[in-house]
């Protein structure tokens, strides 16, 4: 980061003073140590990463770190998770741009952690967008079975979409609905998880300009929301499924009074789950506000205030349904157009050199005509609602020749044992700056004229071509490229 940057940054922190003066005021009574509080949302926040589980261990992570002269922190209850300073810029960096990690700050970590999820449940996550959560419920099933991700905004699943697209996730359809009135047609599923909407005082770290625009009738207007999109999570959840609720605020008003107007209109259907996180100091949830006093359950919700753990503010509630209640009959699958790939399939098995049968694990479909989506075998997405997509865009027939995209070659790259080129640290800089570079005479020795996966330290990186000319032309998308210079 350089200097202006930093600068920039400082001026920007909120001091003690501006906190006690906000709205926030309203909350000394519930935090147990106000100085402490105003302080730590007066710093930064670091910066977390958790790595890819279906391409790096987190041992392999930090040691790329290590190299880069970085000291990698671990967090103690999420085994997968490192903490960085803040001031580092992961997007910038290789192994982010091609899906090795993914930035996520550490609390938006937990609500997956705490979904008890196994291969083959059905989940919904109703507000899903940017992704990081959905990414993680696909790696907890082990990429396989089906995660229908639903966001209400077009935008937002475009971008959710891109990074489940360079993380490699196969077994997400992904839905563009208000969540409030999701279809009963789409079926129950087995685990929920609902990260509402809300006012956001929890991301004053990471937005501090936020404290401006606090409004007292915030928390109230997110109230009427998330109680209609709760509701509809009791609704679409199977009986002896699990809700987990979640947002990024303090206001009670968006947390425990919401959770406690959907027990009481469920009248014992559903109840709330004790919560625990090892490693991490919590906070009981609100049991009385403003003059209301809520059933003593509601202390069993969690709250994460930022001085207790270096982090932003966070809330959590795990609901788990009756599982007496009779579950509604099972949904109408979609009908997706799996046939006539074949020559298409075999065309990218053999110049990449995979083995035999490699697509028996997958389910192959042809979602535009660009060309083919890939999902996991066992992927099976409702009718309804209409999908915004399914699975992973992983190669193009509309050209010639057809290539597979970055995100197919990411995928099959650690199988691929032809047309695989090595680059140098220097050729990897260029080639995700999308430039065109020269190969070197080993290079050209080995490697024919024509499309290669460009690889560095064995991780693939994506799509090149070898020219006749003697050049090697980058195919990196511009969309994915956040390095602007060398950062090993």
């Amino acid at each position: 980061m350089n200097q202006r940057t930093a600068r920039v940054s400082a001026a920007s922190l909120l001091r003690p003073d501006q906190i006690a003066a906000s709205w926030l005021a309203r909350y000394r009574d519930l935090v147990d140590d106000w100085d402490a509080f105003a302080e730590a949302l007066g710093r930064p926040l670091p910066v977390t990463l958790w790595a890819n589980p279906g391409r790096i261990s987190v041992a392999a992570l930090t040691e790329l770190l290590v190299e880069q002269g970085l000291s990698p922190q671990p967090i103690q209850g999420l085994p997968n998770a490192l903490n960085l300073p803040p001031e580092f810029r992961a997007g910038q960096q290789w192994w982010y741009c091609v899906g090795l990690a993914h930035a996520q700050e550490a609390v938006s970590q937990l609500p997956v952690t705490l979904m008890d999820l196994k291969p083959g449940q059905r989940v919904l996550d109703m507000c899903a967008a940017p992704g990081g959560k959905t990414a993680q419920i696909a790696f907890a099933l082990d990429n396989r079975g089906t995660v229908v991700a639903n966001d209400i905004s077009y935008a937002r699943l475009k971008a959710l979409q891109g990074n489940l697209d360079r993380l490699g996730v196969l077994n997400v359809t992904t839905t563009q609905s208000d969540a409030s009135n999701w279809p009963s047609a789409g079926g129950q599923f087995d685990r929920i998880l609902l990260d509402a909407p809300c006012s956001a005082e929890g991301t004053l770290r990471r937005h501090p300009s936020l404290l401006q625009r606090l409004d007292p009738s915030d928390a109230e207007r997110f109230g009427s929301r998330q109680r209609a999109l709760l509701r509809k999570a009791v609704q679409r959840c199977r009986p002896g499924g699990l809700i987990l609720y979640s947002t990024c605020t303090f206001a009670p008003e968006e947390n425990e009074l919401v959770v406690a107007d959907i027990l009481a209109e469920c009248d014992g259907r559903l109840r709330l789950r004790a919560i625990d996180i090892p490693g991490f100091d919590t906070a009981p949830g609100v049991t009385q506000w403003q003059g209301r006093v809520l059933p003593p359950e509601l202390a069993r919700c969690r709250r994460f205030w930022p001085h207790r753990n270096d982090t932003g503010g966070f809330f959590i509630a795990l609901l788990e349904k009756d599982a007496g209640l009779s579950p509604e009959p099972e949904p109408e699958l979609a009908t997706l157009d799996g046939d006539g790939h074949d020559e298409w399939l075999e065309g990218l098995r053999s110049k990449y050199g995979l083995p035999e049968g490699y697509w028996c694990r997958y389910r192959v479909h042809r979602q535009t005509r660009r060309g083919l989506h890939l999902m996991a075998a066992d992927h099976a997405p409702p009718a309804v609602p209409p999908a915004a997509g399914h699975g992973l865009f992983f190669h193009r027939t509309n050209v010639h020749p057809p290539k597979p995209t970055t995100s197919g070659a990411l995928l099959i790259g650690p199988e691929v044992t032809r047309f695989r080129l090595e680059l140098s640290r220097k050729q990897r800089d260029a080639y995700l700056r999308r430039e065109t570079f020269a190969p070197t005479r080993e290079q050209r020795a080995v490697h024919p004229p024509g499309q290669v996966i460009a690889s560095y330290r064995g991780y693939a990186l994506g799509i090149a071509i070898l020219h006749r000319s003697g050049v090697i032309e980058s195919q990196f998308p511009s969309r994915w490229s956040g390095q602007a210079a060398g950062t090993d």
